[in-house]
């Protein structure tokens, strides 16, 4: 079958596909759109052609590629799911074809004044979602084709899976600017002490809700918490970056471990309500002989020092923030002597499926020495963290000196 210009069908089709496949090989999605677009108004002989994405939130179609229509980008058009013609399109999942345009059937003014007559339109589909609409128009009357329909869900799929690594990208992008802000670059450097650290997500873009963070604080003790945001990915890690702030303020409110964590308990059901967390915070005395802990449902560290077995701290866990529940939260101290290591870790170190968590921890505390903090860490990422966890880990070591 040929159309107009003599060109076949499976021409076209073998154009299209071998553009948009070459564009998305370079993974550069604005080009990739604009020469989707390009193509598809040459080989449908269109006059405008348009990408409209759903933002899932608002329940909005919105322009995001143009081509003859780019005052609909310029103008920040939105067109709400249901109404309009792209509207309907996104709402019936079809294709649908508008031979004789008018003022009632659209919702963007820029499609009228255009002069646009005719309006050919298929959904754009992302894990069977329908993820935006690509449309076509014509300024002269026109019966779109079954042929046309077809080419046009062929570009509107190429668009779907554009779409899908714009998003992706913008997520990870996203995330990794959020680990970065967020966990330490650097731990900081304390005489008479020794740390180390590692953290590994459990999702794919490479941040979650588990976090460490380690400061200085006006009274000359060193703070170190550990914590973990229910939930996985960039939502969580949102989270626990407002809660990791709220902290630090919170340790210049007080010294105690209980109260800080009582405070932030009351940030949370209020401001975060439905975000369990779990945290362990503690602070180093300035003669770094003794340690003050306490829980929020979070594992109790490991401890050890030279001679002496590791296991676990004997200290109370109080319940998880979040909860709702009123009961005093409590402060444990603890001595720390000469050359003695203490190792924090969330759950996804020790938890798998198919595994009660007692015989995670107890391999984790068969792989503890007082050995340099950076080596301990080595050794229990090694030995317990690399059977392809789940979940996110986050571990934090630190060591007394000699003479401390």
């Amino acid at each position: 079958m040929t159309f107009g210009g003599g060109m076949r069908d499976d021409e076209r089709l073998r154009r299209l596909e071998a553009v948009t496949d070459a564009a998305l090989s370079r993974l550069d999605v604005v080009d990739l759109l604009d020469e989707l677009l390009e193509r598809v108004r040459e080989l449908l002989d269109a006059d405008t052609a348009a990408i409209m994405l759903v933002d899932p939130h608002a329940r909005q179609l919105i322009p995001t590629a143009a081509k003859g229509l780019e005052q609909e980008i310029r103008r920040g058009i939105r067109v709400p799911l249901g109404e309009g013609f792209s509207g309907h399109v996104a709402q019936v999942r079809e294709p649908v074809v508008l031979s004789e345009v008018t003022a009632a059937d659209v919702v963007s003014p820029v499609l009228i004044e255009q002069g646009v007559r005719s309006l050919l339109g298929v959904p754009i589909f992302a894990a069977g979602e329908v993820v935006g609409v690509l449309h076509i128009g014509s300024c002269r009357p026109r019966q779109f084709s079954d042929d046309d329909v077809r080419l046009l869900q062929l570009a509107a799929d190429r668009a779907g899976v554009a779409g899908q690594i714009r998003s992706r990208k913008l997520e990870q992008t996203a995330a990794l600017a959020l680990q970065r802000s967020l966990l330490p670059a650097r731990l900081p450097a304390v005489d008479g002490l020794e740390l180390a650290s590692r953290y590994v997500p459990g999702h794919e873009f490479g941040i979650g809700g588990d976090w460490y963070d380690v400061f200085t604080l006006p009274s000359g003790r060193l703070g170190l918490v550990i914590g973990d945001v229910s939930g996985h990915g960039l939502a969580s890690a949102v989270v626990m970056g407002r809660i990791r702030s709220a902290l630090r303020a919170y340790t210049l409110v007080t010294d105690d471990p209980a109260e800080v964590l009582t405070l932030l308990d009351r940030k949370i059901r209020h401001f975060e309500a439905g975000n369990l967390t779990t945290a362990l915070y503690a602070t180093i005395a300035p003669d770094q002989r003794t340690v003050r802990l306490s829980s929020a449902g979070h594992l109790r560290p490991v401890l050890t020092a030279p001679g002496r077995p590791a296991e676990l701290i004997d200290m109370p866990i109080d319940v998880p923030l979040g909860t709702g529940s009123t009961r005093a939260r409590r402060t444990t101290p603890v001595d720390l002597p000469a050359e003695a290591l203490m190792l924090c870790y969330t759950d996804g170190l020790v938890e798998r499926r198919g595994r009660v968590i007692d015989e995670g921890i107890a391999a984790l505390v068969g792989a503890v020495h007082a050995g340099p903090p950076d080596e301990v860490c080595a050794t229990v990422m090694a030995r317990i963290g690399s059977d392809q966890p789940t979940d996110d880990i986050a571990v934090l070591a630190v060591r007394r000196g000699r003479s401390a």
